[in-house]
């Protein structure tokens, strides 16, 4: 049961996160541009539902440790272009983006946490120790 709430807990930044880079790029194309991706639209788009989609699974308790790859591998670049705080010469907008990267390295440390559950049933004693 606290494992249920705490994957959807974590996944909630996923599902809207996604569901707003998805329904509304906004200013998101433009920074991916900027790092070289080609089609940054398409790419900002399909991270977005590729977002959604794995964070609504994690959510939902189906293929965990498979959503929390997925989100995993979708948010480390989209960190790395998203939030490059080292490029910031604004102190402000430095340290904006500076915690929004260390957001992200914490989403992924609960995401690696996701990968490392056991699979499949448990036995009530392991259960109880849980």
């Amino acid at each position: 049961m606290i494992r249920a709430l705490a994957r959807l807990l974590l996944a909630v930044i996923f599902i809207k996160g996604g569901a707003d880079a998805f329904l509304n790029p906004g200013g998101r194309p433009a920074r991916v541009a900027r790092f070289g991706i080609a089609q940054p639209e398409r790419a900002v788009v399909l991270n977005g539902a590729t977002m959604m989609v794995a964070g609504s699974a994690l959510a939902l308790g189906w293929f965990p440790r498979l959503a929390a790859a997925v989100l995993l591998a979708s948010l480390v670049p989209t960190t790395i272009v998203g939030h490059p705080f080292w490029q910031e010469r604004d102190p402000q907008t430095r340290q904006a983006q500076q915690t929004q990267f260390f957001k992200n390295l914490g989403l992924m440390g609960g995401l690696l946490l996701v990968l490392l559950e056991e699979s499949g049933t448990k036995t009530a004693q392991t259960r109880a120790q849980s």
